[in-house]
């Protein structure tokens, strides 16, 4: 009998079954990695609900990866046993006409570790060896999980194509606040922060926003963007939140000819209202950008190690592995709670944050 590991298993809507399970076994383009950090997304609370991928279940979710190579395959060449690494989530085919057109994340069998099939939830998860990404010793653990929503950010970033010195409304104070850091590296000018939480607004604020807008306080928001940028509407904005409402919102900021960065997930049953008018008169444009993917990896971890982005501020806590379904429902009734990274070797909860 093989060696085993436990495991937080995603069964159904609604049910996690933490469970004792056999350790994956690699072949020959593959790594084993001995999990040390994963971080909990929206996406995963999407998956327990039934929201998102649940027709995948069951699966072991958690795409934000960070871990030790244990194993590899003989066929893998670019990180070596002992190996610290970051786990590049995707997983395209790399011969149907997206792949081959540049487009991978469109990939027409595209996949994601944690999210279509096993992911970090578990002491050992197993990868493709070319999905791995060596973070320096430098990075905590912590920012070794950190590296693919980063990479997420800098993704939607170069998809919208952020101009120096251009406005920038960001709704979401999530992953929010990391969109307006890096448009601070950019150069995006005013940087304007929406959301529903001080405390995350406050950080949002250390962390490159000029402005932020609480939108329970806040009677007109659309008035209050363009109050900003004396008339005109933003530059860009970027919807981070993943609602019909606020997808609406994003597009009434932006002024003529500006664009919308589509970057919160919806239902794929939601319908969101736009006015056609203002696609051909008001020359509005909208892009969308669903994940980080291959060299994204390797620019979050440049931008980490070299300090242009210093997140620990948005560093929650970090929890046993026993603690996931737990945490889940924590996170959406503490609003306070931003990044939580479940660590398998932990044998209690440790507060983060400065």
């Amino acid at each position: 009998m093989g060696k085993t590991m436990r495991a937080q298993l995603f069964e159904d809507i609604d049910k996690i079954n933490f469970c004792e399970i056999p350790v994956p076994e690699i072949n020959e383009n593959e790594v084993l990695i001995k999990v040390k950090a994963c971080g909990i997304c929206g996406t995963d609370w999407s998956i327990y609900k039934g929201n998102y991928a649940y027709n995948f279940l069951p699966f072991i979710a958690g795409h934000e990866t960070f871990g030790i190579v244990a194993e590899k395959g003989k066929n893998v060449t670019n990180v070596k046993i002992g190996d610290r690494v970051a786990v590049d989530l995707c997983m395209a085919c790399g011969t149907c006409y997206f792949c081959r057109r540049g487009d991978e994340l469109l990939c027409e069998s595209f996949t994601c570790l944690g999210v279509h099939t096993h992911g970090g939830f578990a002491e050992y998860m197993k990868a493709p060896g070319k999905n791995c990404y060596v973070v320096p010793d430098n990075l905590s653990d912590y920012e070794g999980a950190f590296v693919e929503p980063l990479a997420a950010v800098t993704h939607a970033s170069k998809r919208m194509d952020l101009k120096i010195a251009s406005s920038l409304v960001i709704i979401g104070d999530g992953l929010g606040v990391l969109h307006g850091a890096v448009a601070k590296i950019r150069g995006a000018t005013p940087i304007i922060v929406i959301g529903q939480n001080e405390k995350r607004l406050d950080i949002a604020k250390k962390m490159g926003a000029d402005y932020t807008i609480n939108m329970f306080e806040t009677e007109d928001l659309i008035k209050a963007v363009f109050d900003i940028t004396k008339g005109i509407g933003a530059d860009y904005v970027i919807e981070a939140v993943g609602t019909t409402q606020t997808y609406e919102l994003a597009f009434n900021m932006l002024r003529r000819g500006g664009k919308l960065e589509a970057f919160g997930i919806c239902r794929d049953d939601a319908f969101a209202e736009l006015k056609p008018y203002e696609f051909v008169l008001g020359e509005k444009k909208v892009s969308g950008s669903c994940a980080g993917i291959g060299i994204n990896f390797a620019e979050a971890i440049n931008l980490l190690e070299y300090k242009r982005i210093v997140p620990e501020s948005m560093f929650s806590m970090a929890i046993p592995l026993e603690e996931v379904e737990t945490a889940l429902h924590e996170i959406q009734g503490n609003k306070d709670i931003i990044k939580v990274f479940v660590c398998p070797e932990l044998s209690e909860r440790k507060i983060l944050g400065r």
